[in-house]
This record gives structure tokens, C-alpha cells and sequence, in this order.
């Protein structure tokens, strides 16, 4: 039996070698599979199909167990359900799902006294039955009809309620046609802007939409304001970013006054204010922009408050007056991070601040009260705390400057999303919802977190979960999960696709790994740049952990990570092949070092920040040619992989999993009729692959049945 011909007859695909060459600092790389990244080519097509049908082929026996998946993932979700709705002025914003859509419709109702009222003063509203007055904004469903993908890229009403503006994928590349709507008349009254990227603003008196442009590379580098009902043509830019390590993006003020701008790289920020009631001024500086300061501005009323790295390694909180400034000096400190903080981002409400931060490894919030001058009482500050090893608290939607409670959201591995809102002082603190979840019991489960130690004594932090009677005594399936770039936090989250893992005895865990942002700011450099290997080698760490501690069985282990995080599943799969059974890498960043050396490709120069320049630094180049998986495959028995990607994807684009997925086939040693290496890429979709709940969840069903399969944990143990 050889590589190519499986015992059902299905062929693997083996596309030609067509060598090219690349060369940096003296080191030539011939590469026999560049061929396959442009997808105008019909034989880059057809191999991309021949792809689909072997992976058909070899999953064909896992029919059943797909159905049954996805009926369980169903069945695990109130198919028929609403969001807690949200005061806006004085409206009522609500989004439902309705069981069979895969979209949601998105309502409103009118605040009057004879709303029925459910916990802390909310509409009591019911899941599929619309309230008197309750007027349906946009129904995704109907919108969605005959396309094979949609998305929609952003949602906001003028500021009277009468208009509302939305912005919608068709392809997957993340490039958004913005459509304005009379709710009123219920007529679309602008469709001009297309290609457009993230973010929509009002201006006061409405007359004027602002929104983003992506260069060739997929940078968002300008803002635009377009006059509602004009030609695109007329639009006006309001500012440029030339820099190709920075994009920019913009959002608007919680007390609706002011557009605030801000354009970013890795390690740096330059921030500007624009007045939207006089929409076409031109924006003046906050901050100003100096090399290695990163910080985050908040207007609050009567005065910006940032959130800064400037002689603060872990982040302060600062006020500036509204005045321009281009001068850091001007920011008076209030607040520094204390020793196992990083401070996140500041949220300004009229009669206090939120303060989302990290502390001990976990996602909390602090809310510090204002005094009648608008100063912050920082003597008085609380955070939010629930008590669990694994509760992640973060802010939900709080979109109102008078507003007296905040509302927050509490999840864990075992704990459905929870929406609470709590008042400064905690007195007024009210669950408005937990998240149902039919079919489940916590007390079936239990969660826990462990650590790991690293190869230079490093604790790396591990969230699992796992059914109660599954037993440590080395046995248990595990799967292991990890991302750990981009200062990203993968904090604990319930997700109920989960729970068709757990419910088969399979032990669940997330690997905290440096390069991420879990224990703060150094832990991210730690795992970046020429540092970047520890991201790998703690991830080999933790899996080494769950099989040392008898938590899984050693030759039951399994993998998945997704992007950056489909990196490491390729780092490690050539680091430490015989530690995983399988692994599932979701568009997977693989042919890393080709990509970085690239200019010209999307977002490469401003990923210079986080992985060096290989281009210019001989050190980087090598450094990164050592770990780049592509370029490292080995020839020794690697574990079953699974390769998932999308054709349309602007972010990774798929000729890196089809390039890596070739040169697996041709160099590992495994017995690819065990451990097979399968490659699915979406035709119509995006760096998200598929759109719409039951499509993603039969997308899930399918990998999960073939990493079921692969651990030999198909039953269900309960």
C-alpha cells in the first residue's frame, strides 16, 4: 500500500513538481509546488477539486457519525432563540435566531411602560414570537438567499434611528458592499460603496456615512466619508496611512460626538480625533505617533483617557485633555498595571469607567466610579469577580452614555455565556440571561487548571475539562488546542461542538502558550520574533503534561489550531511527531517563511513586527527558515492530519496548506492508510471558512468525525 492509493481505491492527489527558486542571504530554496497559488489557473482548480473528492473518499465511512454529530450540536442549541435586547436611545435592539435559518433577523422595539419587563428592567420577550411595535431592521435569511456565503461586516444605526447602514461578503474575501436602509420606508436608499472594508460611523446630522478602503495588499489604510445617496465617486478622503507596517480603523464615540481614528502596527499607535458634528473638519492628533508607544484612546466626555504602554510595560491608564496634541508628556497617569496585570482597553460612560484588563492569567473587568467633575475615583474601584478558576469576564454590549449598570458577559469551558449587569457598586447585580443549552448537565463535567513546565522552567497554564468519571490513569483520548501570537488571548469559552468530544470520553484542553496574551505583556514577547520557538516548544510541553499526569493516553493525543495557530500544529508536527495521533490545522499560516518574504502579499509588511524581516535581517531569516513547516518537513511517521482551508481567504492564502499537504504526501514515512494526511478547501468562503450556523456546524461535524475516528473514540460513553 503506498501513499498515493487507499485501501477504498481513492487516489491521493499528486500535483507536479514545477521547481522554482528562491534566494536570501546566500541560502537558495528550490520550491517544486509555488505553482499551485494562483487560482486563476484551471489546473490549480482542478487539483483543489481532486483534493475535495479524496478527502470525500476517505471520510466516506464516517457518513453516520457526521449526521450524528451535527444532530447533536442541534440539539445542543435553542435552535429558536434572541439576544438580551439592548437599550439604544429609546429603542430596543434584538437579533433572533429561528430554528432551519442559518442567519439571524435583526429587530427593534420602542421603550414605552407597557413593555413586559424580565430581570433588571429588560423586555421579557419570547424566543419566535415578536412583540407588539417590534419591527424586523434586517432579515439575514432572506438577505442570504441563493448565495453560497454571506457575511456581514458591520451593523449601525443614525443617530435619530432612522437609518441603518450594513455592510455584507458574498465571497469570503473580506471586500464589503455597504448598503444604507430607510427603516422608515424600508427601501435601500444607497448601495454605492463596494469593496469596502471594516467600520461604518454616522455622522450627527446623518447626512454622511464614513467607512474604510483595503489596498491591493488587503491593508485597510484610508478613511472615507460618503455623502448618503451620492455616487461613490464623490466621496471625500479624510485621512490616508501610508506606512505599510500600519492599518487603520476608526469607531465612534459612546456619546456620539466624535469619530476617533486610530492607525496601528505591532508595537506602535497614532491617534486622531474628528468632530462628527462637523463631519467634513479634518481630524486633529491625539497622541501622536512615536516608535514603540502603543496606546489605545477613549474619548470620555470632557476628556480622553488612554490606555499606554509608555513606560509602562504592562499598560497605564492616563487622561490627556480634548485639546490636539501630538505630545505623550501631556498624559497624566492614573493608574498603573500591578505585578501579574495587563491593562486591555477603557470603556467611558458618563458616571464611570470599565476597565478591561488580565490579572492572574484570566479576563477581568474593573469599573471606577467618576466624580460630579468627571475625575475617576480610582479609591473605589471593584472588579467584576465570580469566583471560578476559568471564568473569562469581558464587557458586553454597553452602548449608552447615561447609562447606570454595565453589563458584562461570564463564560468558562462549562459555562455557557452568561449575560449579567452589575452597578458600581455591585448592590444591582442581575443574570439577564444564561445562555441555554438543552441537552446538558454541568454536573456531568468538571474543569480544572493545570501546569505545565516548559523546557526553561516557564509554567505554562492549561484549561481542561473533562467528564467526570473519565479517570487519569493514561487511557483517555485528549485533544489539545492552542493559537499564541499576536499578544491573542484563547481564554476558556463554552462552545457546545464541544461537548460531542467530551460526551465520548475525549479529555479537552487549551495550551496557554507564550507568543499569546494570557499572562500578560511579557508573555507575548516571549513568544514572538527571535523567540517565536517557545510558542512551539510549550505547546509540546503541555501535551508531554497531559500524558505525564495520566490525563490522556500517550498514543491517544490529538491537536488543532487555526491560522497563527495552524503555524504551530505544522511547527509541531515536525518538532515532536510521535507526541499526536492526528492533528486538524484550520487554515493553516505553514508556508510561513514565503509569505514573510513577500511584500507584496496581504499584511506582510506589517507582520515584520511580529515575526522580524527576513527580507533584510540574515538572523531573522535563518531563524525563521529553522521552524517554518514547509520548509521542515521530515522524513519520519508523522500523525494523520487534517488541512482545512478556504479559496477566497485574504488572510492565509490556501496554496499554503496545498503546498504543505504535497510535500507531506511525498516525504513522511506514517502509513497514510492510518494516519492519513486529508486537505479540504472551501470554494466559496474566507478565512472563516463556510458561512451560516448548519453549514459550519456539518464543516465541524466533518472534522471532528475523522479526529474521533483517529482516536478510536467514536461511541459515546454516557
Amino acid at each position: 500500500m503506498t501513499a498515493e492509493t487507499s485501501a477504498s481505491g481513492a487516489t491521493a492527489p499528486r500535483p507536479a513538481h514545477r521547481p522554482t527558486e528562491r534566494t536570501f542571504h546566500g541560502d537558495t530554496v528550490v520550491d517544486p509546488y509555488e505553482w499551485l497559488r494562483d487560482k486563476t489557473d484551471p489546473e490549480v482548480i482542478a487539483h483543489l477539486e481532486a483534493e475535495n473528492a479524496y478527502a470525500d473518499a476517505r471520510t466516506a465511512h464516517l457518513d453516520d457519525l457526521r449526521t450524528a454529530l451535527v444532530e447533536e450540536f442541534v440539539g445542543h442549541t435553542q435552535e429558536t432563540d434572541l439576544s438580551v435586547p439592548v437599550r439604544r436611545d429609546d429603542w430596543w435592539y434584538i437579533s433572533r435566531t429561528t430554528a432551519g435559518h442559518d442567519y439571524p433577523a435583526f429587530t427593534r422595539v420602542a421603550e414605552h411602560p407597557d413593555l413586559p419587563r424580565g430581570e433588571g428592567g429588560v423586555p421579557a420577550i419570547e424566543p419566535g414570537v415578536l412583540l407588539e411595535g417590534e419591527q424586523v431592521l434586517l432579515d439575514a435569511q432572506a438577505e442570504a438567499a441563493g448565495a453560497e456565503f454571506y457575511s456581514l461586516g458591520g451593523l449601525v444605526h443614525s443617530p435619530d434611528h432612522s437609518l441603518l447602514a450594513y455592510a455584507v461578503d458574498t465571497t469570503g474575501d473580506e471586500r464589503f458592499t455597504i448598503c444604507v436602509k430607510d427603516l422608515v420606508t424600508g427601501e435601500i436608499i444607497d448601495q454605492a460603496v463596494t469593496g469596502a472594508g471594516y467600520g461604518l460611523a454616522f455622522s450627527a446630522d446623518q447626512q454622511w456615512l464614513f467607512y474604510a478602503r483595503v489596498d491591493e495588499a488587503w491593508r485597510q489604510h484610508q478613511i472615507w466619508r460618503h455623502r448618503i445617496g451620492a455616487p461613490a465617486g464623490t466621496d471625500e478622503l479624510v485621512i490616508e496611512e501610508s506606512d505599510e507596517r500600519f492599518m487603520i480603523g476608526f469607531d465612534r464615540s459612546r456619546d456620539g460626538s466624535t469619530l476617533v481614528i486610530q492607525a496601528g502596527s505591532t508595537t506602535t499607535t497614532e491617534a486622531w480625533l474628528l468632530d462628527l458634528n462637523r463631519p467634513t473638519s479634518a481630524p486633529v492628533p491625539a497622541g501622536g505617533r512615536h516608535t514603540g508607544v502603543d496606546y489605545e484612546v477613549e474619548h470620555a466626555g470632557d476628556r480622553l483617557l488612554i490606555v499606554h504602554n509608555d513606560g509602562a510595560p504592562s499598560f497605564a491608564l492616563a487622561q490627556a485633555p480634548l485639546t490636539p496634541s501630538t505630545d505623550p508628556s501631556s498624559w497624566e497617569e492614573l493608574l498603573v498595571a500591578a505585578e501579574g496585570e495587563r491593562l486591555l482597553t477603557v470603556e467611558a460612560f458618563a458616571s464611570f469607567v470599565a476597565l478591561e484588563l488580565r490579572s492572574g492569567g484570566l479576563a477581568t473587568v474593573r469599573l471606577i466610579p467618576r466624580r460630579a467633575d468627571g475625575s475617576l475615583d480610582l479609591a473605589a474601584a471593584r472588579d467584576i469577580t465570580h469566583g471560578g478558576d476559568l471564568d473569562t469576564v469581558e464587557l458586553d454590549m454597553n452602548p449608552g452614555w447615561e447609562q447606570e449598570l454595565v453589563r458584562y458577559q461570564l463564560t468558562s469551558l462549562l459555562t455557557p455565556p452568561t449575560v449579567a449587569q452589575t452597578d458600581i457598586s455591585g448592590d444591582r447585580t442581575t443574570v439577564l440571561r444564561r445562555t441555554p443549552v438543552p441537552n446538558f448537565d454541568p454536573e456531568l463535567y468538571v474543569e480544572r487548571r493545570e501546569w505545565a513546565r516548559a523546557a526553561d522552567g516557564t509554567a505554562i497554564p492549561l484549561s481542561i475539562a473533562s467528564r467526570r468519571e473519565v479517570a487519569a490513569d493514561g487511557t483517555a483520548p485528549g485533544y489539545l488546542y492552542g493559537y499564541g501570537s499576536y499578544e491573542i488571548s484563547n481564554d476558556p469559552a463554552f462552545a457546545p461542538t464541544r461537548l460531542s468530544l467530551l460526551d465520548r470520553g475525549v479529555v479537552i484542553a487549551i495550551a496557554h502558550v507564550r507568543g499569546g496574551g494570557e499572562m500578560g505583556r511579557d508573555w507575548y514577547e516571549q513568544g514572538k520574533l527571535l523567540t517565536k520557538k517557545n510558542t512551539f516548544s510549550d505547546f509540546v510541553a503541555a501535551a508531554e503534561h497531559l500524558v505525564s499526569t495520566g490525563a490522556v493516553a500517550p498514543d491517544r493525543l490529538s491537536a488543532e489550531g487555526r491560522s497563527a495557530g495552524g503555524l504551530l500544529m505544522g511547527a509541531v508536527a515536525n518538532l515532536a511527531p510521535e507526541r499526536f495521533r492526528a492533528i486538524i490545522a484550520g487554515v493553516p499560516f505553514v508556508d510561513t517563511l514565503t509569505t514573510i518574504l513577500d511584500p507584496s502579499l496581504p499584511l506582510t509588511v506589517g507582520e515584520w513586527e511580529e515575526w522580524g524581516n527576513p527580507v533584510d535581517d540574515p538572523e531573522v531569516y535563518r531563524y525563521m527558515r529553522e521552524y517554518t513547516p514547509y520548509e521542515n518537513v521530515r522524513e519520519t511517521e508523522y500523525p494523520a492530519i487534517f488541512a482545512a482551508t478556504s479559496l477566497n481567504d485574504t488572510r492565509v492564502f490556501f496554496v499554503e496548506p496545498a503546498k504543505w499537504v504535497a510535500r507531506l504526501r511525498e516525504t513522511v514515512t506514517s502509513d497514510q492508510e492510518e494516519r492519513p494526511i486529508l486537505f479540504r478547501c472551501e470554494m466559496v468562503a474566507g478565512h472563516g471558512g463556510r458561512s451560516g450556523r448548519y453549514r459550519k456546524w456539518e464543516k465541524r461535524a466533518e472534522e471532528l468525525a475523522w479526529l474521533l475516528d483517529q482516536l478510536g473514540a467514536t461511541e459515546l460513553i454516557g
